[in-house]
């Protein structure tokens, strides 16, 4: 949630935090600021709602001289969306400047504390507080001053500080909220995410919980919460800037649902090597998958329901008990986990706070973690006992396409690896065949349903749509209806099929919208008599169904299509139209797809 730069070198640093801070649009906010430091001091400059007002107010960075400064996007916790509640916050004595992202929380006593000290509020946020602190523990040295800071602080931050008395330099601190240093040529970075950075260096530096930085144009430097320094090896970005770019595309999502067969197959192909799978990156010995009596699967959101659909495969090649939860009610409910578990941790940016308390908690109760996640060097990544990585590449709009179907599609490749290594799978060579046709799939499902955006115009104005299925059908369901209300703000929800009789029904009315899934021959008669009932009492339905399935053509009112694919593996290609349908009806809603109301790329707090 919200995102935070800074920047320090020989040019002038406001385009740059201005440009950085646009990047990062899509992590979701409501008001932006940027502080910049020259030989007069720092000069601060906030306003509420979104950058391109901040950019007018400051002639895209011109009106603000200086070769360093910081920069924030913020979503309102503590305190309304308004330019006083707006980050970076200064010190009363103008000496400090900070940006925030995260919640403290022992601010209550600690401002009460300092008010008593006779420290002046401007803003009723929670990083308020900090910024005070650090006047009041700075005596002639910045580093001791974050350190003593860092010390009284309780919660989740990502803090960048400049200090008009140490003209060129920047800080940067983190705990438990994302942080990634970017190392230049005569200049230097810190940012949220990467994608802030890779316009002007590839090179990153990922800091760890209790870590500070200290940067200048021609240094990076990295202490501990003593003040020892730590030895940071940089990395190297493997996507360039294009990547995050909409080439082309009016919508970063509609272009991340095009990139989906080469995110897919970016994800499958490498990993398969002579008709089986490998996963190189899985140090997991054959005594300890043989000791595996429960799989546990967590995330949230998208990457919660990607867990559902992963789920079947998983149990019916395995014959391993698999229960999907959700983060947030995991890390509460005392679980049921031993060092027979393997938890599997999903999520995009690996920085998800409800995900990794999941993760931590069931590690306390000797679960191994094997972690899916898309960012290297994320926090979830480095938790975990496993890794593996989807290779989606950037995903920028906060509606996740790509990062949902490759998350699937490496769950399915571990159902397959797995059950071949326990011995309970005999030849898989007919799987894995079918795991490489899903890129394909994936393609062929986009373009054999040209008419999504007249289908759009038929049902954007209803009030709310109703997503059913069956077993796998349900799990995509489930997606299909989130993206709906997410991007859209139709009140979408996914029922089980079966389940209509048990109360759902008594609100299908005249003209209601259904969407109903119906890609699994095996149930196939059993959700179509779920279709004959909302029919009866005058739903309007839009079927999703494999192409050349005939049986379905006089119950449906209109059609989506896919091609023909195994049911245990199908999410991947189900999912497709229904993110199509949605950015359509969003669309022609007027919405602000890329950046829905009230959601963040990255939940980076409870």
């Amino acid at each position: 949630m919200c995102g935070i730069v800074g920047y320090t070198g020989s040019q002038q640093a406001a385009p740059i935090l201005l440009d950085g801070l646009k990047k990062l649009e899509y992590r979701g906010y409501d008001s932006a600021g940027i502080a910049v430091m020259d030989d007069r001091g720092i000069s601060v400059s906030k306003v509420r709602g979104r950058i391109a007002n901040l950019c007018e107010k400051t002639d895209s960075g011109r009106s603000v001289p200086g070769v360093t400064g910081i920069g924030h996007t913020r979503w309102a916790t503590h305190g309304a969306p308004t330019e006083e509640n707006a980050h970076p916050h200064i010190s009363n004595d103008g000496r400090f400047a900070v940006v925030h992202n995260g919640i403290i929380e022992n601010y209550i006593p600690l401002r009460e504390e300092l008010t008593a000290d006779g420290y002046c509020f401007e803003s009723e946020t929670d990083t308020e507080v900090i910024v005070h602190l650090i006047e009041k523990y700075y005596s002639g040295d910045v580093r001791q001053a974050l350190i003593k800071t860092a010390n009284r602080l309780r919660g989740s931050y990502a803090l960048g500080v400049i200090c008009a008395g140490e003209p060129g330099k920047i800080y940067a601190v983190r705990e438990a909220s994302p942080l990634i240093l970017g190392a230049g040529s005569g200049e230097n970075f810190f940012a949220s995410d990467v994608t802030a950075l890779v316009a002007h260096t590839r090179n990153v530096i990922y800091l760890e919980d209790g870590e500070f930085a200290e940067l200048t144009c021609d240094s990076v430097n990295v202490f501990d919460c003593l003040g020892h320094a730590v030895e940071k090896k940089a990395s190297r970005v493997m996507w360039d800037v294009q990547a995050a770019e909409k080439g082309g595309y009016e919508h970063f999502m509609l272009k991340e649902i095009m990139e989906q067969p080469g995110a897919v197959k970016a994800t499958i192909a490498p990993r398969i090597k002579d008709g089986r799978i490998r996963f190189d990156e899985l140090d997991i010995s054959d005594e300890e998958l043989a000791g595996i009596n429960k799989i546990m699967i967590t995330a949230c959101g998208s990457a919660y329901y990607a867990g559902c659909a992963g789920r079947s495969a998983i149990e019916r090649l395995c014959r391993i008990p698999v229960e999907v939860q959700l983060a947030s009610e995991l890390r509460y409910s005392d679980p049921l986990i031993d060092g027979h578990t393997l938890l599997i941790v999903i999520s995009q940016s690996g920085e998800t706070a409800d995900t990794i308390a999941a993760l931590k908690e069931c590690r306390s109760r000797g679960a191994k973690v094997l972690a899916v996640v898309n960012v290297v060097g994320s926090s979830v990544a480095k938790l975990a006992d496993y890794t593996v990585y989807t290779w989606a590449g950037p995903e920028i709009a906060v509606a996740t396409t790509k990062g949902y179907t490759t998350q699937a599609a490496v769950l399915y490749m571990l159902a397959v690896y797995f059950a071949e290594r326990l011995g309970r799978l005999g030849e898989s060579g007919g799987l894995t065949e079918e795991l490489l046709s899903l890129p394909r799939l994936v393609q062929q499902a986009i373009d054999m349903n040209p008419a999504i955006p007249s289908l759009a115009k038929k049902y954007h104005a209803s009030s709310s749509v109703f997503f059913i299925g069956r077993n796998t059908d349900y799990a995509v369901a489930l997606e299909g209806a989130l993206k709906m209300k997410e991007i859209s703000y139709l009140h979408a929800e996914a029922y089980a099929a079966g389940e209509l009789k048990h109360g759902t029904i008594a609100l299908i009315d005249e003209h209601q919208p259904v969407v109903a899934l119906c890609c699994n021959p095996s149930i196939m008669e059993k959700t179509m008599s779920n279709i004959i009932e909302v029919k009866s009492r005058g739903a309007e339905v839009l079927a999703l169904t494999f192409q050349g399935n005939q049986k379905i053509l006089p119950a449906a009112d209109d059609l989506l299509f896919i091609p023909e694919v195994d049911p245990l593996f199908s999410a991947v290609v189900e999912i497709v139209p229904l993110q199509l349908l949605a950015y359509y009806v969003a669309k022609e809603n007027g919405c602000d797809i890329d950046k829905p109301k009230n959601l963040a790329k990255s939940v980076t707090v409870e």
